[in-house]
């Protein structure tokens, strides 16, 4: 959902977690800032996050985040790059468990470092439940490693390991940060450890056996495309079919994802993509409909709310309360944003409701209702299939159809949460410029439940760990078609 630029913040910030990896290290013969300057931009960042973020106690009580603040203070002794800061203020940030107040881990360093030959992990992880497991081996390690549970790495344990890398990782809880690490794990291992010539794993494998083998760290060029390599699903494909007599539709993100695209924002060719879709489902006469938003980062709710109009009965509104906190620093970003004589926008309302209210007062902003569409609509049975990967948006529209009863959810429960904390805007530290972003709303799904988890199927559908195919789509289209079949 984006529902203004700063909301769509949100999205691109699910992007980088899932396409690109984090780094640390400094760029050749960076600036270096003073303690002073350090203590005094680490006391600006708690003070504006006090004063902005919705509610920076929501997770952790306020006695506890002050501990961590004059321990953190205390602990800035010398100079350090701005990237360095930026790696040790997002640790302080991450400490509240909220996914949306964060600072960014610059990639430049550890893309300049792999580009450069740098060694990093040669496996891809996957959680399930709480064991990290191989999903595909890049190795080269005969026999292959993929399959197996990993217990230790380099003499620690997985646990110890998870608890490290998390601590870099802004989430809301333990199941979203293991989707976070599951995308960057290698790059973390780099940032809190630098590069390493092997790592010595602890390992067990498929069928129950204890195994210790050494994994060679490997620049990019020399990982081995592994034979067996596990399905993937495609985060960026925009794809309609009908499949078995169902129609599958999967819209892709939520935004202009085209390569030249000059304003991601600009919804024209998803329209006519979505139109064509139904148009074609329409003319088949399919009695029911997939719509798949697994492994989707997101976008914006005018990307959404012309698919949902399609097959919505009656007006719908993405979360039944949407409450924001003012503040000086959300005052004066929105206000970057307005437009000479705009008087209608998001932003223009944001602007006015501020006016009315004064720092630290919390509005219920009415960002209005999405509506059916006019004329032809899809009135058959609809099916959403989700996993642990449908973020941003993609829970949003989940949670929306789930709470409308327009559509029956498939699949994994989302790590991303239904009612979230988001709505994200930022403020810059005067020393060393860095960015934080932090939420101003609470967003309540439209079924008011203030529960801080995902969209939980209605119907689940295991994601396996290993498969050739798309297992889990397969699983989809054989419940629905005996769904069908029965009525």
């Amino acid at each position: 959902m984006r529902l203004s630029s700063s909301l769509a913040k949100y999205s691109a910030i699910i992007l980088a977690l899932v396409l690109s990896p984090a780094c640390a290290a400094p760029p050749a013969d960076p600036e270096r800032f003073s303690a002073a300057a350090l203590k005094s931009d680490f006391d600006a960042l708690y003070e504006g996050l006090q004063a902005a973020h919705f509610d920076l106690y929501a997770r952790r009580p306020k006695d506890e985040y002050d501990a961590a603040y004059r321990d953190e203070r205390r602990a800035i002794s010398g100079p350090m790059t701005r990237t360095e800061a930026e790696v040790r203020f997002q640790q302080f940030v991450a400490y509240g468990n909220i996914a949306h107040a964060n600072i960014a881990f610059p990639s430049a360093a550890y893309e300049a470092f792999r580009e450069a030959g740098g060694k990093a992990f040669p496996l891809s992880i996957r959680f399930v439940g709480d064991d990290l497991m191989i999903a595909d081996d890049m190795s080269g390690v005969s026999p292959s490693l993929a399959g197996a549970r990993i217990v230790s790495i380099n003499g620690e344990s997985v646990e110890a390991v998870e608890k490290r890398l998390s601590a870099h990782l802004s989430a809301d809880s333990a199941y979203l940060a293991r989707t976070m690490l599951e995308f960057r794990f290698g790059a973390l291992l780099w940032l809190d450890g630098g590069e390493v010539e092997t790592f010595d794993l602890g390992i067990e494998t498929p069928d129950g056996a204890p195994r210790r083998v050494t994994a060679p760290a490997l620049a990019r060029d020399a990982l081995v495309d592994p034979e067996d390599a596990a399905f993937d699903l495609d985060w960026n494909e925009r794809r309609h079919a009908v499949i078995d007599g169902v129609g599958y539709l999967r819209p892709g993100p939520f935004y202009n994802n085209a390569p030249d695209a000059a304003d991601m924002w600009d919804n024209a060719a998803f329209k006519a993509f979505i139109d064509e879709a139904f148009a074609a489902f329409a003319a088949a006469e399919v009695p029911a409909i997939l719509i798949d938003i697994r492994a989707n980062p997101g976008g914006d709710n005018s990307f959404s709310d012309h698919m949902v109009a399609w097959f919505a009965d009656r007006p719908f509104k993405f979360a039944s309360h949407f409450y924001v906190k003012v503040s000086a620093a959300t005052t004066a970003s929105n206000a970057e944003r307005l437009q000479p004589g705009d008087e209608t926008s998001i932003s223009a309302r944001y602007a006015a409701a501020f006016e009315k209210a004064k720092p630290g007062d919390i509005i219920d902003f009415d960002l209005g209702d999405g509506r059916p569409r006019d004329g032809a609509r899809y009135e058959g049975k609809v099916f959403i299939l989700i996993d642990r990967h449908s973020y941003s948006n993609a829970t949003t529209l989940a949670a929306l159809a789930q709470d409308y009863g327009f559509a029956t959810i498939l699949g994994e429960e989302t790590s991303d949460l239904a009612t979230t904390y988001g709505a994200m805007e930022q403020f810059t530290l005067p020393n060393t410029g860095i960015v934080v972003s932090y939420p101003k709303a609470h967003i309540i799904r439209p079924n008011g439940d203030l529960a801080a988890r995902g969209v939980v199927p209605d119907i689940a559908i295991a994601s396996p760990l290993r498969a050739k195919d798309d297992e889990m789509l397969k699983d989809a289209l054989r419940l629905i078609l005996r769904e069908i079949g029965d009525d």
